[in-house]
């Protein structure tokens, strides 16, 4: 049976209380102000309204480990090898593999969204926090955790209700959702945001390289720029929506920052507190003259093997001995009961009043999807998740890069998904809304991606094109193109040496290009204006045939001009007035 990533945060009013009150002692300690980058430092960093509005997670908002970082430098020493258990220099020391997958997948989103500004430490803050580094780095060389880290099933029992969505797939459980792996990503989450970071042709979330990735990509969505506190902010509590993990996970970015190393897989330090009980990260040990625990059927298997601590005050100290199970072993666990949630009441979706859905190539939609979830009797669902998959060969996107975005509906039972973002392809885009968690019937929305285009053309100069016969052009013909008063780059464009100005075909004689061979030609195809709505054609060459020429530039979108071209014989001046009469 797979292994659990122990019992972990439940979210209520003593789980804020024990958090708030770590939080604050840490603060008064350090004296929190401004860090080595002038960055704001975590304790003092706010939440956006946008952020701590949003229904979704990449965790489900599951449970996490609280420990806070230690107040010892975290710059190594000789005198401080690592191991389990160690504050200071160990306690920043992070697991050579791990370490090595934060690294690559900020290298990688470095290239794939730059704007990003994604640090690695932020990857190992939230490691940290979720689980323990990979329960201090019990990995295989490739990456994959050497038991699977799964989290509590979120069966409304004390953790959010989230009906399964994978078939188990991940989390080994067809009833509800787990949050999975080294990054905790729920299978929901991973549907979408799942990446293959090691190459190895699959999108595992127990790999760290893939989960690192995906961690980095989810955290990089919506065009936030994480050298901004702000967007910073909403990026964290899109992972797991609590001021307290906020918090934390700002603390230990900041740890990660002044310093750390890379240990031995194995051997990193293992978190000692959750939130959700306030106590260790394993099983209870069993002591001589106790009974041996037992876990009822269906309870999570706790995580990484390490003691659980005994509360003080209690008569005999130590270790209590585990209670015996309620249910007698054999017995099959049934799943709560629980009331229906406003996902269960879900009958279909509607079309909310969505505009025609068309962009140029390269620009974003105007207009954005609406979806309106419904009971049988046609009454408005709030609190539901619809998810947006942009589906078939594509490189259109919701701003941010992103194929998948999940929104929750608001009081009027309406999700709005993000903007969509015109790839290069044209043609038809078709984005299905469908509803996480329960199985109805999608709803298909078409847009259209038309060629980018242009609507107006006009010389950069107004130099005179003359050319003698035989010679070329000494200016070459250049153009800007726009559209409604925008530049309009990337335009495809197409230039022809014509008959007349009412016959459009090509000439067969007067002023020509040519080819790569140094052939004539009098039509030129494929041309695009640049970034600045420029384009440049190539030189131009005249043959012995004198006269006035056209050239006619046409572009995608019905912008033309017409210029005229000149071919004479230079002009041979007359002998002087003034010379005087041969004797």
């Amino acid at each position: 049976m797979a292994a659990q990533f122990g019992r972990r945060l439940r979210k209520g009013a003593a789980t804020t209380a024990v958090a708030a009150v770590a939080v604050a002692a840490l603060s008064a300690s350090q004296a929190p102000g401004v860090n080595d980058h002038g960055r704001q430092t975590a304790a003092d960093a706010t939440p956006s309204p946008e952020a701590s509005a949003s229904d979704g997670s990449a965790t489900g908002n599951s449970p996490y480990y609280t420990d806070l970082p230690p107040l010892k430098s975290p710059n190594p020493s000789p005198s401080t090898g690592p191991g389990p258990g160690g504050t200071g220099a160990t306690e920043a020391g992070i697991p050579a593999t791990v370490l090595d997958a934060y690294k690559k997948a900020e290298t990688t989103l470095r290239e794939a969204k730059p704007g990003c500004n994604l640090p690695w430490q932020l990857l190992a803050a939230i490691g940290r926090v979720e689980s323990g580094q990979a329960r201090g780095g019990q990995v295989r060389a490739d990456g994959t955790t050497i038991k699977p880290i799964l989290g509590p099933q979120l069966d409304g029992n004390g953790f959010a209700l989230i009906k399964d969505t994978d078939d188990g797939a991940y989390d080994g459980n067809s009833a509800y959702d787990s949050a999975v792996g080294p990054m905790q990503f729920i299978p929901s989450t991973w549907a979408w945001a799942g990446r293959d970071g090691n190459g190895d042709g699959k999108k595992d979330p127990n790999n760290i390289y893939d989960a690192a990735l995906a961690a980095g990509h989810y955290l990089c969505r919506n065009n936030w720029d994480l050298s901004q506190q702000d967007d910073l902010d909403r990026a964290i509590l899109s992972y797991n929506q609590s001021r307290e993990y906020l918090n934390l996970v700002m603390r230990w970015l900041e740890y990660y920052r002044k310093g750390t190393h890379e240990v031995p897989d194995g051997t990193g330090t293992l978190p000692d507190n959750r939130s959700d009980d306030g106590a260790g990260a394993s099983p209870t040990p069993t002591t001589p003259g106790s009974t041996p625990g037992t876990t009822p059927p269906g309870s999570p298997t706790p995580g990484p093997d390490r003691p659980k601590p005994g509360k003080p005050g209690k008569p005999g100290g130590g270790t209590p001995a585990p209670k015996p199970p309620t249910t007698p072993p054999g017995t099959p666990s049934t799943p709560p009961t629980t009331t229906p949630t406003p996902t269960d009441t879900v009958d279909h979706l509607e079309d909310a009043g969505t505009a025609k859905l068309t962009a140029m190539a390269g620009d974003t939609f105007g207009k954005r999807i609406s979806t309106r979830a419904e009971t049988e009797a046609g009454k408005a669902v709030a609190k539901v998740r619809v998810r947006f998959t942009i589906v078939g060969d594509t490189d259109t996107t919701f701003t941010g890069g992103e194929s998948v975005a999940t929104v929750a509906t608001n009081s009027s039972g309406v999700a709005v998904a993000p903007a969509l973002q015109a790839g290069e392809k044209t043609g038809a885009v078709t984005v299905r809304a469908t509803v996480v968690g329960r199985t109805v019937p999608g709803l298909d929305y078409k847009a259209t991606v038309t060629e980018r285009a242009a609507d107006t053309l006009a010389r950069t100069d107004d130099a005179a094109l003359t050319c003698a016969p035989g010679g070329e052009f000494a200016t070459q013909v250049e153009v800007k193109a726009m559209y409604n008063g925008a530049v309009a780059d990337g335009v495809a464009a197409t230039a022809t040496l014509i008959t007349s100005a009412d016959d459009a075909t090509a000439n067969d004689k007067g002023p020509y290009f040519k080819d790569a061979d140094g052939k004539t030609v009098r039509t030129l195809t494929g041309l695009k204006t640049d970034a600045k709505g420029l384009l440049k054609l190539p030189k131009l060459y005249a043959d012995d045939t004198t006269g006035t020429f056209l050239l006619r530039i046409t572009t995608a979108g019905g912008a033309t001009l017409t210029v005229e071209l000149t071919v004479a014989a230079a002009e041979t001046s007359s002998p002087s007035a003034s010379a005087s009469p041969s004797a």
